[in-house]
């Protein structure tokens, strides 16, 4: 029961520091270059939109199978070796061809087998019954570009909302193919639903100039629709990606000096920059097409080599549209589309509701646990009630620190923090009484209850803090706030209950020297 000078400080400062770093979510900020750390509000408490995205697959395995097709039609060509009807089939996850020469079927496979996998054994070659030649794209190929699909569109996602100047989104994986996106402060998610739903692939593309292929585009060839159809039908677009936007390195919405409306200008990297160079030496006089999600937004004349790696893009946009197509080229592409599978939107009135509500819970809950425990424990109640008090600082200030978002689960979550605490104070109480029915002394009591008490709310703690681990690393949303909060709860009660409480009553035991417990 002894407490040094230095044990004393220690406590206090601790529970000064809580006080201290709680302060902030109920001031506005003094000083600008101050650090101030506050707690977020979650979508159930401020209000906003709750939008379910899921990623396209077939669409990610069909621009994979695509762009094997085309490389397996250029190593064939490259090797002297036939073709004929290269076909594409996203539901078999295959690109077959038939070899102009049964005899070269061996010596199409051999070539075939060394192009570059992505990921190990991504794809098989095989000789098919019918005398195709087939590449299959494996289960387990897919599954890992699915993976990696989900992550990277999650990392652009939050580049593209933090663009938009959006506070505290929280962007999440849910499942294998799945993105929630919680938007707090904003009841109207349709900007945002464009901004997401738009991939922004963007190509530069040579278009062919045979007058025919507009009508019957021979293989490597495809059919691509203006993005404005008043500017007329489809084009007849090279599929061979000359220069890809993802060497991009800046963009910008501008205002084009010569006709005074909104364009979207751009610059390369190196890679970028060498590329467009040497496709606009080399094709001085002939279209190239700007194609945007599978649509031509332009395709200009190439009048004289651009060399500079920067170039403009015009289409009848206005401020809004080409501030967003500057910011989503700027944020990357997606690697899929996304499609909104579900769309909630909160009030801010019901979030208003729902914090009155919560503080209600957590103001009547605290007032009852402080009267039971001073009914039932007297000066050691009074005792207990103040550990309760830090504990809830202590559980703000962390929350703070790390400027967590708290929503309705995770201030339940909260409710059930001080209940847990009250059991710890509550055992060590009775044993402290057992101790003195038993007639031991007061200091005795006192430090054999500790002693006795301590061992049973550690390992009580210990296992629901391992608990709601597992609850945190499995669960997700609101469930991942709960075990959050109780997580960091169960820290803050072990330190409140066996350090401050058992500190107030030392103190008050080397001041007092009681013949007789208040128990």
């Amino acid at each position: 029961m002894y407490y040094s000078r230095l044990k004393l400080a220690s406590v206090l400062g601790v529970c000064l520091l809580g006080l201290l770093l709680c302060l902030p979510n109920g001031m506005r900020k003094p000083f600008p270059s101050i650090p101030w750390r506050q707690i977020h509000l979650g979508l159930d408490l401020r209000g906003g939109s709750y939008l379910l995205m899921q990623v396209d697959l077939k669409s990610l395995t069909h621009d994979r199978l695509q762009t094997l097709a085309e490389n397996t039609r250029d190593t064939l060509l490259k090797s002297q070796l036939g073709y004929q009807n290269i076909n594409v089939d996203t539901d078999k996850n295959t690109v077959s061809f038939q070899p102009r020469d049964a005899a070269e079927t061996d010596a199409d496979v051999a070539t075939l087998d060394k192009l570059p996998r992505v990921v190990p054994n991504e794809f098989s070659v095989k000789k098919q019954d019918d005398g195709t030649v087939a590449l299959v794209l494996s289960a387990d190929a897919i599954k890992a570009r699915a993976r990696d699909a989900v992550t990277q569109s999650i990392e652009i996602v939050r580049r593209r909302i933090d663009g938009t100047g959006a506070v505290d989104p929280e962007i999440t994986r849910q499942g294998d193919d799945r993105i929630v996106v919680e938007l707090p402060g904003i009841s109207d998610p349709e900007r945002i639903k464009a901004l997401l739903g738009t991939t922004a692939k963007m190509t530069f593309r040579l278009v062919d100039s045979n007058p025919v292929h507009a009508t019957y585009p021979p293989p490597g060839v495809s059919l691509v629709p203006m993005a404005n159809p008043a500017e007329g039908g489809p084009l007849p677009v090279f599929d061979h990606v000359d220069v890809d936007g993802t060497d991009l390195t800046n963009a910008g919405a501008v205002i084009d000096q010569q006709t005074g409306e909104w364009a979207v200008s751009f610059s390369f990297d190196s890679v970028g920059t060498r590329a467009f160079s040497s496709v606009t030496q080399a094709n001085v006089g002939k279209r190239f097409a700007i194609v945007l999600d599978n649509k031509v937004v332009e395709a200009p004349v190439i009048r004289t080599p651009i060399t500079g790696g920067n170039g403009q893009i015009t289409g009848g946009f206005d401020a809004q549209k080409a501030t967003d197509l500057a910011l989503m080229l700027r944020a990357g592409a997606l690697p899929a589309p996304l499609s909104v599978v579900e769309q909630r939107s909160i009030g801010p009135s019901l979030g208003a509701d729902s914090i009155r509500a919560g503080i209600l819970s957590l103001g009547v809950g605290f007032l009852l646990v402080v009267v039971f425990m001073v009914l039932f424990y007297g000066r050691f109640g009074w005792y207990a009630d103040v550990a309760l008090l830090a504990n809830l600082i202590l559980m703000v200030a962390i929350l703070s620190l790390f400027e967590a978002t708290l929503t309705l689960p995770g201030m339940a979550g909260m409710l059930l923090t001080l209940g847990m605490a009250v059991d710890a104070n509550i055992l060590i109480n009775e044993r402290i009484r057992e101790e003195v029915a038993r007639g031991r002394t007061p200091l005795a009591a006192m430090q054999t209850g500790f002693e006795r008490a301590t061992s049973t709310i550690v390992d009580s703690n210990a296992t629901a803090f391992l608990a709601h681990v597992m609850l945190f690393v499995f669960g997700t949303g609101p469930v991942r706030g709960f075990a959050l909060t109780i997580t960091i709860g169960i820290a803050t009660t072990l330190f409140t209950t066996l350090l401050l409480s058992r500190m107030l009553m030392a103190r008050w035991y080397a001041r007092t020297r009681p013949a007789s417990l208040p128990v």
